[in-house]
């Protein structure tokens, strides 16, 4: 008989994923009464919800806004564009697997805007990279000065970790902007002693950094992006003291603060719309830190969790409708996108 021309690939990548969720989900629910916890999500204010959906949504036209003052090195791009792809970017992140808004959120603004897509995609790994960790370490520096719950050592230690990282990592984005054959020659020291995949894998990503340094040779635009940065996490860590404040729990603007970077840990965990590890996450913080009771928690968490995910889906999947983007045609756009990574290396 004729051999198949396919083989058989257990998909160990979504087993990994479907029982990392379900760990995550388990660890968030137990202990808690669910009972309880419908209990307090049907008396939560609903007035405060509102406002955190409305900082939620604000906080993504800065995403958009501060994603212009990446791009303006490259040109001049429409707010429209770059607000739309923005939302269908993170909405795909949220519905499907494997992070695609990562790439698709690029790939969509490049086509609209005629710019290079590697350009674009550098942007993403800056604000990744340099952008949000540092806007999160500063906030949690800014806790550590002003709140009054008692902090543990651990995580004052964190604390100075972090700043050391932000001026650090700063001082070498600066550093290679202005002289990228140094980011080039360290990539290729690294890869030297790499195996094929991971040294091709570091060359990839040095690459995409170089050509996002770009924006780091115009203090203009780079001054702005880190300023809408942290505005940006200033409203995610509103739209959670606006939660806080709708189920009553003892939590101050400043102690939101510490949850907005524990939450960015949780979302970081690659589970389907950070399903379980967002939760987690803040239930973590809430209890261990705050003294939250259990169920309160749970209930906060999951309302939040809602707003965080449900006012920036709907219109992204309208978006989408608009411009007939199926689930298909994205994971093409992904698959291209790798076609055309490995060419170019």
């Amino acid at each position: 008989m004729p051999e198949s021309s396919t083989k058989f690939r257990f998909p160990w990548h979504a087993v990994l994923i479907a029982a990392l969720t379900i760990g995550l989900l388990w660890g968030f629910i137990r202990g808690a009464n669910l009972k309880e916890v419908w209990f307090h999500i049907k008396s939560a204010d609903p007035v405060w919800i509102a406002a955190a959906v409305v900082m939620t949504m604000f906080g993504f036209f800065v995403r958009a806004w501060r994603w212009q003052a990446l791009l303006w090195p490259l040109g001049a791009v429409r707010f429209r564009n770059s607000f739309r792809t923005t939302v269908m970017g993170f909405t795909a992140t949220n519905l499907l697997p494997g992070r695609l808004g990562e790439v698709l959120r690029p790939y969509l603004l490049a086509r609209a805007e005629s710019l290079p897509f590697s350009s674009a995609l550098a942007t993403i790994v800056i604000e990744r990279v340099f952008l949000d960790l540092a806007s999160i370490l500063l906030l949690f520096g800014v806790f550590l000065m002003m709140t009054t719950v008692v902090v543990d050592d651990s995580l004052k230690v964190i604390g100075a970790l972090g700043g050391l990282y932000s001026v650090g990592a700063l001082a070498v984005l600066i550093l290679c902007a202005g002289h990228p054959e140094r980011l080039g020659r360290w990539a290729g020291r690294l890869a030297a002693l790499l195996p094929g995949r991971a040294a091709e894998a570091v060359t990839g990503f040095v690459r995409t950094l170089a050509e996002g340094l770009a924006v780091m040779r115009r203090p203009a635009p780079f001054i702005a992006s880190f300023a809408l940065s942290v505005l940006l996490w200033l409203s995610i860590s509103f739209g959670i003291w606006f939660t806080a404040k709708a189920f009553s729990l003892t939590i101050t603007p400043v102690d939101s603060f510490l949850i907005a970077g524990y939450l960015a840990v949780g979302v970081s965990i690659p589970t389907p719309g950070g399903l379980g590890g967002f939760d987690w996450a803040f239930k973590k913080a809430a209890t261990d830190v705050f003294n939250v009771d259990q169920n309160q928690a749970a209930a906060a968490a999951m309302v939040l969790h809602a707003v965080a995910f449900i006012p920036v889906t709907l219109p992204g999947l309208f978006f989408m409708w608009q411009d007939r983007l199926t689930v298909r045609s994205m994971k093409r756009v992904k698959a291209s996108v790798k076609a055309h990574q490995g060419d170019e290396q």
